[in-house]
Parts: C-alpha cells; sequence; structure tokens
C-alpha cells in the first residue's frame, strides 16, 4: 500500500449553490500512482466535488489539501480537464495555441511562451497523437480529437493531479481506448487522478478505485463495487448492477 503524502485530500467538504446542499460530508483520497473514479446519478455533485478542488466554488464546510497543502497553494500542482462543452471551440486558436493555452500560469499574462513552454506543449500533443494537427483550427476538431486537446492541454503544465470531468462523454471507440491507455500510463508514472464519468464499464477497466456519490460518498472500493446491486441501488437507485463486470 502506498503510505506517501495524498495528493489530494476532501475532508468533509459542503457547497451550498443557490440555498440548495450540492454535496455535504464528501471526503475523498486520491494517492499517486491511483485513479479514482467519481461515479453518480445527474445531480449528484460529481463536477461539484471538482470545481471545490479548484476554488470554484465556496466551500461552505471541510478543506481541501492538495500534496498536503491548503488548495490555494498548491493549485499550480493540478491540471483540470473540464467537460468539451465549456470550451471556446469558436476561439481562433490552433490546435497547438489552444494546449499551450495550459502553460498560462508558469508563462504569465501577456508574455510570450518560452522554448520550455513550447516544448511542454508539443509532448503533450505527442502524448494524445495529435501533433501532426498542431496547425489546425480547433474549430475544425471532431469530438474526439477536442477531448484530446483538453487533455494535452491539462498535461502540458505537468501536474502532479490530474482533474477529469466526464472525459469519454461523446468520443468514438479509438479516442477512448486512447484515453484509457493514457490514463493507465500517467497512473503507472505516479500522478493521481481523479475522473467523473457515467460509463460505468470504462470505470471497471479503467480505474483502480471508484467511489459512488450521490451529494456524499455512499460507498468506496475497488472496481468490483460497481458489480454490486446494493451498493448501486445505494447510489443510483438501480436495483441491479447494470451488467457491469469489473
Amino acid at each position: 500500500m502506498n503510505t506517501a503524502e495524498p495528493l489530494l485530500q476532501v475532508r468533509d467538504v459542503r457547497v451550498v449553490l443557490g440555498g440548495r446542499t450540492a454535496v455535504q460530508d464528501t471526503c475523498l483520497t486520491v494517492r499517486g500512482g491511483e485513479l479514482l473514479g467519481l461515479l453518480g446519478p445527474n445531480g449528484a455533485g460529481k463536477t461539484t466535488v471538482l470545481r471545490a478542488v479548484l476554488g470554484l466554488v465556496p466551500l461552505a464546510g471541510g478543506d481541501v489539501l492538495i500534496g498536503g497543502l491548503p488548495a490555494g497553494r498548491a493549485r499550480h500542482l493540478v491540471g483540470y480537464v473540464p467537460q468539451r462543452h465549456e470550451f471556446a471551440w469558436d476561439f481562433p486558436v490552433d490546435v497547438s495555441g489552444a494546449v499551450l493555452s495550459g502553460r498560462t500560469r508558469s508563462i504569465g499574462w501577456l508574455r510570450r511562451a518560452g522554448a520550455a513552454d513550447r516544448a511542454a506543449a508539443e509532448e503533450a500533443l505527442e502524448r494524445v497523437g495529435l501533433a501532426e494537427l498542431r496547425r489546425r483550427p480547433v474549430g475544425e476538431l471532431s469530438g474526439g480529437q477536442r477531448q484530446r486537446v483538453l487533455v494535452a492541454r491539462a498535461l502540458a503544465s505537468d501536474p502532479g493531479l490530474l482533474l477529469l470531468d466526464e472525459p469519454f462523454t461523446g468520443v468514438d471507440v479509438p479516442t477512448q481506448e486512447l484515453l484509457n491507455d493514457l490514463f493507465g500510463r500517467l497512473a503507472a508514472e505516479g500522478k493521481g487522478l481523479l475522473m467523473t464519468t457515467h460509463d460505468l464499464a470504462a470505470a471497471a477497466r479503467t480505474c483502480t478505485r471508484v467511489a459512488l456519490l450521490n451529494r456524499t460518498v455512499v460507498a468506496e472500493g475497488g472496481p468490483g463495487l460497481l458489480a454490486d446491486p446494493a451498493q448501486m441501488l445505494r447510489a443510483f437507485g438501480l436495483d441491479t448492477a447494470i451488467g457491469v463486470t469489473a
């Protein structure tokens, strides 16, 4: 068992949005070398948890530690892959420029990218298999290619912790297989990954651990948890594990 300091600790987090409790008493831990899948029904608070880690929504209770530090002092350690619709794909930028934007924190606003920044962006493009499309406008990309751009943009800053919000939604099978392989290799390199997903079968194949969320964590364990009808009922209100095998 990995006894090193966790890369991410979400401790008794509570978030209130619009007067409604979105998540409460939520605890999660992600260590280097593992991919934790966060699963639950629509409205369960999965994206809210990621945004709480990123400081995009205020905490009504609890705290978040990244690398043992308060999250506000350590968000430079985090890479974030938002849902695809959150990126402005009509913005006039090519693939290379979009990925390079992931280095903004290290480059600084209104400053030109240096050789190290461009090398990091190029390496990220290679990792997602898009190096040959580096000059293509992002508006001309397919859905799967756009998803790979978002992953490359997050990787360009070489984060220790990667947050992935529904990375498999609307992508083709080759892209899903590429991402599955990439996420596995990133974990093997010692990075920690926290992924929200609706794809139970992909989570069963890819994740080292899973957590079922319905405003709070109702169950956590190995991927075999997804084949447990009682736990799926608690999280999703389903009376079967809907055919998932781990």
